[in-house]
């Protein structure tokens, strides 16, 4: 089984001989242009441009696909973007909504540009642009309708929209709690459960990946980042960002020309 350490995006044409997989990262299959067919566990569906499967770490998917086609895919290693855990409890099959359609539209463009054999630089511009791309699909597709809250636990989903639209506000859990209508200890146990982390850690990994995304457009100034994904100050902010990526948010901004 193939192990990666952190998010993969790849434009992918599938044949359409039939064939198997399974790997020790989670994966998301978004439709570009044309059509696949794919099961996971036994559950088959077609994936088109407004459709997607999240298959979960060791889930045995077979696919083929429908003439001429073209695959946005997510590779997704465990504690890299921020994700919760039980979004990928079992194989999903979805409808995305226009909006998102676009996106993936926008960033398998991107990705193709970045398909060609290039030197170092261009090989660390990619590994950037991964992240970022990685970031803004996966916060659109959480925020995507087509994923139902589940019928029992924490609304996964709801919560994290809930902490993206507030990352440069202080995190109180006990607000948090309120809000979804638990004590804070029993909210704590559910949190974790759904998460797969407590909700600080969490939300670090929300700020940092939001950070990722706007050091991709260049135009805030780093301490302004540093306010506008909820840390105290820009050293603050270096710091958790470094210890993250290992390198400094100035560096990674720097090194993209």
């Amino acid at each position: 089984m193939e192990r990666i350490a952190s998010p993969a995006i790849a434009l992918r044409r599938y044949d359409t001989c039939e064939a198997s997989d399974v790997h020790d990262f989670h994966q998301v299959v978004l439709g570009v242009d044309g059509a696949m067919v794919m099961a996971v566990d036994g559950i088959g569906r077609r994936i088109d441009r407004h459709a997607a499967w999240l298959i979960p770490a060791g889930a045995r998917h077979d696919y083929a696909g429908l003439g001429d086609n073209r695959q946005l895919v997510i590779d997704l290693p465990a504690a890299s973007l921020a994700v919760p855990q039980r979004l990928f409890d079992r194989a999903r099959a979805v409808s995305i909504d226009p909006t998102l359609t676009s996106l993936v539209a926008q960033v398998a463009a991107a990705a193709a540009q970045l398909d060609a054999p290039a030197g170092d630089a261009r090989q660390a511009a990619a590994h950037r642009f991964q992240w970022q791309a990685a970031a803004r699909l996966c916060g659109a597709l959480i925020d995507d309708a087509g994923i139902a809250a589940p019928a029992s636990g924490l609304d996964f989903a709801r919560i994290d929209r809930w902490l993206r639209t507030r990352l440069a506000e202080p995190l109180h859990i006990a607000d948090l709690a309120a809000h979804c209508g638990y004590g804070m200890r029993r909210f704590h146990q559910l949190f974790v459960d759904a998460f797969g982390e407590t909700p600080h850690r969490y939300l670090q990994r929300l700020r940092l990946d939001a950070a990722v995304v706007l050091l991709a457009d260049g135009r805030h100034p780093l301490v302004d980042i540093a306010g506008m994904v909820g840390f105290a100050d820009q050293s603050t902010f270096t710091h958790a960002f470094t210890k993250r990526f290992g390198v400094a948010p100035g560096r990674w901004r720097g090194e993209r020309h």
